[in-house]
């Protein structure tokens, strides 16, 4: 059996880099910037106001000058006026360009203005007061976003702001969730006593769908060789990875792997030495497409979609590795003796800055009902753990 850090390592080592296409920048919410964005110009491209005043030479203030004649009014967005004669002023407004030969805004608080006068009353006034410098915030061709970034409302603000109107995003893959087993019937279809519900594929749907990382096709197929053989070829002509839920192990109607070989797919490894989903199968088509087929149980389903599928697919669309959560068991924990384990928990808050993590265990593999109200699942190695241990948090 493969080690789960093993299993991460041959995942990552098949997976593809998806493409990239050109979207409007309105439409690049949630997607994965597939180019590096740098500045159109000097951030601000003027020397800006960031207070409604009046601009004026300092150095007339240094001189004595209290009271200034105004020229005129400075809006944003119109062209800068100009400072012709010591004692002058122009009326500015916020994020208005300074005037030629004006370097200092006295905002309007501190002023009396009568007429075409402006007195400054005031103790005190800085050179470059309430100016927001031009270049200060970057320079025309930095670096603002690079590959790899999830494009969202901030990054989507720096984008417009360098004048891009269009933007290059990793695709978003179609992928094909597949649920195979004659005792599944969808909701809202009559069941029979002996039928169980179809879960996983609504489970992985709704995972990569929230997480952004796929667009998801459903599809339940009973356990035929032949008709999953027709299926499964088809789905992965039209779909740019597989994923399958159930039929994985080791069972007289556990298809899917012979299913797989005879579609030519390259096996990667099968089994991982982790409790629960240790039946997991993964490997690659003839086009070099990622194949996960996972072990039925709704729990192993999500388990193996969370710590191995989704790292996958954000690898494969570029984004970087998130940083590793950390979080503290609340109780003794009594784990498998050869497996990895993962349990799921509820987090609260300690205090200290490690989020406290109660263990709630599932009556089995096929218990997803318990999932409910938990934010994860802990990775343990094989054996007892102690209230108090640091471990690592895989979210849903």
């Amino acid at each position: 059996m493969t080690e789960p850090a093993d299993a991460e390592s041959l995942i990552r080592a098949r997976m593809p880099r998806w493409p990239a296409e050109t979207v409007r920048i309105d439409r690049g919410v949630g997607r994965v910037l597939a180019e590096t964005i740098r500045a159109e110009r000097d951030e601000p491209p003027f020397d800006r106001a960031t207070m409604d005043g009046i601009a004026i030479a300092h150095a007339d203030w240094a001189s004595g000058v209290r009271r200034f004649r105004i020229l005129g009014v400075q809006p944003a967005g119109a062209p800068p006026l100009a400072l012709t004669r010591p004692g002058e002023c122009v009326r500015i407004m916020t994020g208005a360009a300074c005037p030629r030969g004006a370097d200092t805004i006295v905002p309007t608080e501190r002023l009396e203005i009568r007429g075409t006068e402006a007195a400054i009353d005031a103790t005190e006034v800085n050179a470059r007061q309430f100016i927001h410098a031009r270049g200060s915030d970057g320079r025309g061709g930095d670096t603002l976003l690079v590959p790899g970034v999830r494009l969202g409302p901030a990054e989507i603000a720096v984008l417009a702001g360098a004048g891009r109107a269009q933007t290059s995003v990793a695709i978003v893959p179609r992928v094909a969730a597949i649920s195979t087993g004659d005792e599944l019937v969808d909701p809202g279809e009559p069941v029979e006593p002996y039928q169980i519900r179809s879960s996983n594929d609504f489970a992985i749907e709704a995972s990569l769908h929230r997480s952004g990382l796929a667009n998801i096709t459903r599809t339940r197929l009973k356990d035929d060789p032949d008709t999953m053989l027709t299926a499964i070829r088809a789905l992965h002509e039209s779909h740019d990875a597989l994923i399958l839920s159930g039929g994985v192990s080791a069972g007289d109607f556990d298809f899917v792997p012979s299913v797989l070989k005879s579609l030519g797919a390259e096996l990667v490894f099968h089994r991982i030495r982790q409790r629960p989903g240790r039946p997991m199968w993964f490997g690659v088509s003839k086009a070099q497409k990622p194949i996960f087929a996972l072990p039925g149980n709704p729990v192993s389903t999500l388990v193996c979609l969370t710590r191995y599928v989704a790292p996958a697919l954000r690898y494969a669309a570029g984004r970087p590795d998130e940083p590793p959560e950390r979080v503290r068991l609340t109780e003794r924990v009594v784990g498998p003796a050869e497996f990895t384990y993962f349990l799921p928990v509820k987090l609260s808050s300690s205090g200290d800055g490690v989020a406290l993590a109660e263990p709630r265990p599932t009556n089995t593999s096929g218990d997803f009902v318990s999932l409910a109200g938990t934010h994860g699942f802990v990775e343990l190695p094989a054996g007892t753990h102690e209230a108090g241990k640091v471990a690592r948090l895989f979210r849903w």
